[in-house]
């Protein structure tokens, strides 16, 4: 295997709400108040190859998008390391660092919340390649029109400001101003999760285009499952802030081994499975501000044992090289 583009090692990121001058006063009275941390992400492992794509699959609450937000640099990690093309992220100084900030671009969820209202598209676009000196202020008209031509917007259009524009149009804009600091990594977070499902497939279509034009990788964040598995080479499933299991597509969806995933993926509407009743997985996803002991799923999990309830599996490759982390799966449950 080639060295990896993106590699995060025991990244994890914890959120502290801090007590105000009142709770500290009433603490010191002896009410039972205390700073809550909400541990979003926690010690996670995951390398991401050259021109592959990586779907991360969870609940909604899971974690998904603050591990995105890591990794595109929004967020700083609380604990471990990011690489970049084997380099950390964190020693990176000067034009160095400024290369790897630019080579990795997020896509957001919501296609007009992540758009300046006041600036027109052609600002949108053309901002951060003229700020960073990527293109000259000369060229910065052309350059933007063939932006927009790759991502499938009229350029006579870029004058207009975001709100004239449709959702899907609007997600297009986002991709292009992700491209246009020409980046190598693109973190896609929900990117078509707001959009309808025929202009899904449109969005979809292109990000596929632009992988084998530009040569781009993705960590796509999703929790449509048959979004991930038309687009996606690898899977990871996520829960409650930490990865469970990752594998090929292929294999994640013909043969699920962590309980969680084999949970999620029974209960995934299928048209071969119109004429049976779905039941959601039993029980709720803990709360991220107190995560159970040992295996995170254990609360919902009908396999748990006494083991799962107090010792934290570890994401490891089985005999096979699937990676797991169930105690169940590398016969550690005793």
């Amino acid at each position: 295997m080639t060295e990896p583009l993106v590699e995060i090692r025991n990244v994890s990121k914890r959120f502290t709400k801090r007590l105000d001058v009142a709770g500290k006063i009433a603490r010191r009275l002896g009410a039972n108040i205390r700073e809550e941390t909400v541990h979003a992400v926690d010690k996670v492992l995951l390398a991401i190859q050259p021109g592959e794509v990586v779907g991360l699959v969870g609940e909604s609450g899971c974690g998904k998008s603050t591990l995105g937000r890591v990794v595109a640099g929004i967020h700083a990690a609380s604990d471990g390391q990011m690489f970049y093309e084997g380099r950390d992220v964190a020693t990176l100084r000067g034009a160095d660092r400024r290369a790897a900030t630019l080579a990795i671009q997020m896509i957001f969820q919501d296609p007009f919340a992540s758009l300046n209202p006041r600036m027109r598209v052609e600002d949108i676009i053309g901002e951060a390649p003229r700020m960073h000196g990527i293109v000259s202020t000369a060229e910065l008209s052309d350059y933007v029109d063939d932006v927009m031509q790759k991502v499938g917007l009229d350029p006579s259009l870029k004058r207009r400001y975001a709100h004239q524009f449709s959702g899907g149009q609007r997600q297009r804009i986002g991709i292009a101003r992700a491209l246009a600091v020409k980046p190598k990594f693109l973190v896609c977070d929900e990117a078509i999760a707001a959009l309808d499902v025929s202009i899904q497939a449109q969005v979809i279509n292109l990000f596929m285009d632009l992988r084998e034009e530009l040569g781009l990788t993705y960590l796509f964040i999703s929790h449509d499952l048959s979004v991930v598995e038309h687009i996606a080479d690898r899977v990871a499933i996520m829960y409650l802030g930490r990865i469970v299991e990752s594998a090929s597509t292929e294999e994640i969806f013909a043969d699920p081994r962590h309980p969680y995933t084999q949970a999620l993926l029974a209960e995934a509407p299928r048209l071969d499975q119109r004429r049976r009743d779905f039941t959601p997985i039993k029980g709720e996803i803990p709360s991220p501000l107190d995560p159970p002991p040992g295996c995170t799923f254990h609360p919902r999990c009908v396999r748990a044992t006494e083991a799962c309830r107090r010792i934290v599996p570890e994401l490891k490759a089985g005999p096979d090289g699937r990676q797991t982390a169930c105690l169940l799966e590398h016969g550690d449950a005793v």
